[in-house]
């Protein structure tokens, strides 16, 4: 089997998971056909709909991929979820939808996922871990089914827990990343110390492998990080206008068009970089730290802006670089990317 280790890829270039439909099949596949590892996010997705797309991926490519999972936070106050669903009234009542009165638990099927991913006839190479990190039998159970393993942090202090627990190699996430902050802990405030500054914090606790995730959209940036210490970055936004992303036209659109990202917890209550628009302006000062009682209490407002292209209320993730994202096939991207990062 080719390598999965992030320093010993043959183009050292991870593909984010983007959980919401971004990460296909296909952009795994061509990714990995670039020399890269692709990436599926089982975020969002129940058990068997990530068994689907991990049969697709091995329809499509005999490299190793990686699928990523949410690790499940505690409940949230529903007081403060309801305060929020109030303030979000008038949206819905412009929308023309109902939002939900309350909202049930939701571990989006973590136990169902670990124990397919551990009981599996052909393990999946990697698995790598947002929100937090899985409990010490979990990570047993996935390296006893020959998983490498991936911890998602944003800290020193996180990454001394990931290696306590046994991942395998961090991805070091800086504050320019587009999509949800990786905090492990809903509750917590984002850092702000630079992608760069960051890797070589992180290299200062652990000699595990690391990926560095953040705002790279050019070669530049890519070989900074890697001198910085990253033995591979890992590319998010700059592929969500590849022709294999499942990212939406109008989101698309967007990144060419809305000058300003900003960290907002408007539409999850997780804090998220994307777009800056008018949603986030009228509500990210009321909405909690409450994940993913707010991911759901506003689906249905994210659904229908999203049916209408309605830029100024979609929920449109997106690095600091996303002017940089350019359209094309994702394996010219990688490809354009790293020749320009090795001149």
């Amino acid at each position: 089997m080719a390598a999965v280790r992030p320093d010993e890829l043959a183009v050292p270039v991870v593909a984010a998971p983007m959980a919401g439909g971004a990460s296909t099949p296909e952009l795994v596949a061509a990714v990995n056909g670039a020399g890269g590892l692709g990436f599926l996010a089982a975020g969002y997705r129940s058990a068997a709909a990530m068994a689907e797309q991990i049969a697709r991926v091995r329809e499509l490519t005999d490299r190793p991929f990686g699928v990523n999972l949410f690790v499940p936070a505690a409940p949230g106050d529903p007081q403060a979820v309801a305060a929020y669903r109030a303030h979000l009234l008038p949206e819905a009542a412009r929308h023309g939808v109902r939002l939900p009165e309350t909202v049930a638990p939701d571990r989006d099927d973590w136990d169902a996922k670990i124990a397919a991913l551990a009981a599996g006839p052909e393990p999946v190479p990697v698995v790598s871990y947002t929100f937090g990190l899985p409990a010490p039998e979990e990570v047993r159970a996935l390296r006893a089914a020959g998983t490498y393993q991936v911890g998602t942090v944003t800290t020193p202090e996180e990454a001394r827990a990931a290696e306590a627990a046994g991942m395998d190699a961090l991805c070091v996430q800086g504050p320019e990343a587009g999509g949800h902050r990786a905090t492990h802990r809903v509750a917590d405030r984002p850092g702000d110390v630079p992608l760069l500054e960051l890797l070589a914090a992180v290299r200062e606790v652990t000699r595990l492998p690391l990926i560095a995730a953040g705002g790279l959209a050019d070669g530049a940036g890519i070989a900074a990080a890697l001198r910085a210490g990253a033995g591979a970055v890992q590319l998010g936004t700059a592929l969500l206008r590849a022709d294999e992303s499942g990212a939406s036209a109008p989101h698309r659109a967007a990144l060419g068009e809305l000058p300003e990202t900003v960290v907002t917890r408007a539409f999850t209550g997780r804090p998220a970089r994307g777009l800056r628009n008018a949603f986030i302006e009228r509500y990210g000062r009321y909405a909690p730290a409450a994940y993913p009682e707010v991911h759901h209490l506003t689906r249905p407002l994210r659904a229908a802006a999203t049916a209408r292209a309605d830029t100024s209320a979609m929920h449109l993730w997106a690095g600091t670089g996303h002017r940089a994202a350019r359209s094309g096939p994702a394996a010219e991207i990688v490809t354009e990317l790293w020749e320009q990062a090795r001149r």
